[in-house]
């Protein structure tokens, strides 16, 4: 592919490219030395499962990978002992060896769904952080000044409110950037959280004497809540490692808002038609619900295979369109528009009390739009009517009331 065809592809869908000049100038020098740029992208194992979040960034490495260029899967063993202050308003619980290893192995397995294994650098910064002596620490903490790293929004919200922030947090941007310094990387991609500390790897270069990296970063994909980030700890996350099921019902479940969002960034389809997709949904001509099915057919066929997707449409069906579910069905209206499951069950008198409906979720009793729910914590949005079931026998349809 020519230097200009290559530029799509990598600068495609992404919020900064910084800068696009230096990008260009290296793709033609790779081009003309056939020698592949390296293409930098690191993740802390701080928890073992990854979600539809995580693979954004993944896929455009894939693509990346396409062009022949070379992935450097960068293991964050060592800077998840300290924790990844980025978007943090509190100081992370550290993390053991021993659990960041087990996480470090789960975390291989489930990205090499996307990535290309043969044609995949897989590094740990241990091998070389682990060897820094005093003196290098000292010299690296140096280079920046606490002026400097308080500039980061995290850093600057909780001093304002007078949060702790650790010592040991601000070291965390300066060891991800010399991580870029260790590997001479070429181009470093990553979540618009992590701009900062993308921008620091750039620095640290110049002052090692190395050719600036160029960054790239990409949006960060909301959860089933239509709201806050994806995550797990938020009970708002589809993993990768979900049933068939769970994740097309998980899909069916997010609000109309995310839909075209959702097939830009976790699918394959093109421009022309992602603005048809666009422009139906706002004109009324295409239907909410039968796009959801579409991403979610696609999504599950994607991680999973046609076969099971076919089968997880066909359960979604059976329980909404064939009426296979109890005659009656209590239906509730609540004030809120969206409400953490617990308080929900409890509301509707599916559960006791917030214990009990507690206890039932992490038994995994209860469903969401036949999706099975795990996480007390996770926020349901009643927007349009919910079928919900806990335990074996009890069945619900609660939606919000609007308030026009």
């Amino acid at each position: 592919m020519t230097v200009d065809e290559q530029l799509r592809v990598f600068c495609r869908d992404t919020v900064d490219c910084i800068d696009e000049a230096d990008l260009e100038q290296k793709l033609a020098r790779s081009l003309k030395e056939k020698k592949p740029l390296k293409i930098k992208y690191g993740a802390d194992p701080s928890s073992p499962h990854l979600h539809l979040g995580h693979t954004v960034p993944l896929r455009k490495l894939r693509a990346i990978q396409e062009l022949g260029h070379q992935i450097i899967f960068l293991i964050g063993d060592f800077t998840a002992r300290i924790g990844d202050p980025s978007q943090q308003y509190q100081t992370r619980p550290k993390l053991g060896r021993s659990e960041i290893a087990k996480n470090a192995k789960t975390y291989q397995e489930q990205v090499f769904r996307i990535l290309d294994r043969k044609r995949t650098k897989v590094v740990y910064n241990s091998a070389w952080l682990d060897n820094l002596k005093p003196d290098d620490f000292l010299s690296l903490m140096s280079q920046y000044t606490v002026a400097r790293i308080l500039e980061r929004d995290d850093f600057s919200r909780r001093y304002k409110d007078k949060k702790p922030i650790t010592l040991l947090e601000f070291m965390y941007p300066l060891l991800q950037g010399y991580d870029s310094v260790e590997l001479k990387s070429d181009v470093e991609l990553g979540g618009t959280d992590q701009k900062f500390n993308l921008l620091v790897g750039r620095e640290l270069q110049r002052l090692w004497n190395q050719e600036p990296q160029v960054v790239l970063t990409l949006p960060i994909l909301e959860g089933t809540d239509g709201e806050r980030k994806m995550s797990k700890s938020l009970g708002n996350a589809i993993g990768l490692e979900d049933t068939p099921t769970n994740m097309f019902g998980g899909l069916m479940s997010i609000p109309d808002k995310l839909i075209a969002r959702y097939f830009r960034y976790l699918t394959d389809t093109d421009e022309k038609e992602l603005k048809a997709l666009e422009g139906g949904l706002e004109s009324g001509k295409l239907h909410p619900r039968k796009e959801k099915a579409r991403l979610a057919n696609c999504l599950v066929s994607m991680y999973h295979g046609a076969g099971e997707a076919a089968r997880a449409e066909a359960e979604f069906d059976r329980v909404f369109k064939s009426g296979d579910l109890p005659d009656e069905i209590q239906e509730y209206r609540v004030k809120e528009m969206k409400m953490d499951l617990v308080s929900l069950l409890a509301k509707v008198g599916l559960a006791e009390s917030k214990g009990a409906a507690r206890r039932l979720i992490q038994q995994g009793a209860v469903e969401v739009d036949r999706r099975l729910e795990k996480e007390p914590t996770a926020v349901i949005l009643l927007n349009e009517p919910r079928l919900i079931r806990c335990g074996k026998r009890k069945f619900a349809r609660v939606s919000g009331v609007t308030h026009d």
